[in-house]
């Protein structure tokens, strides 16, 4: 990965995931918009799960996908890192999320201090039907997760930010 790489600027690596060769495309999109590293959306925007597609691999390939914030309470002082957001297993390569297990459910961005940034990771799994849900959304860490549950390194990744929209924002 070159230092100009998105999720190096943005710290997503370093942050939440240690630095991994995307080898699977993935696109995340919000009522048909695509997310890019580092773009800005709205909290009023992203209140509905995104459609999430897994471009690559084949029928007999699993992912797991993680939606996470590493900026909580606020990014100047991230003490309660990470926040999870969201956790679908068993997704079918090719297809999109709808496909695999919701183990955790999506929960609405909604920061409150500073712009959050929101990641996605992608990890391919051994086999099916091997990721155990974590205990707790609350100091969530990626890395140990993929760890636990044997996930190695990440296949694809994106993030956006997100702040809290103010009634003058909205117009």
């Amino acid at each position: 990965m070159a230092r100009s790489d998105p999720l190096i600027i943005g710290r997503v690596i370093g942050d939440v995931i240690d630095p991994f060769n995307p080898s699977v495309k993935m696109s995340v999109t919000y009522n048909n918009k695509q997310v890019y590293n580092g773009h800005e959306l709205f909290p009023s925007s992203v209140n509905l799960k995104p459609r999430v597609q897994v471009h690559d691999g084949d029928l007999k390939s699993f992912f797991t996908l993680i939606m996470t914030d590493p900026d909580v309470p606020g990014p100047s002082d991230p003490y309660l890192r990470e926040h999870l957001h969201w956790i679908v297993t068993d997704i079918p390569g090719t297809t999109d999320a709808t496909f695999g297990k919701e183990i955790v459910s999506y929960e609405v961005p909604r920061p409150n201090i500073g712009i959050h940034r929101f990641a996605f990771i992608l990890f391919k799994q051994n086999r099916r039907g091997s990721v155990v849900p974590p205990s707790t959304r609350d100091r969530f860490f990626t890395k140990k997760f993929a760890e636990q549950n044997q996930l190695g390194l990440p296949v694809a990744a994106v993030y956006y930010n997100c702040q809290r929209e103010t009634a003058a924002r909205r117009r």
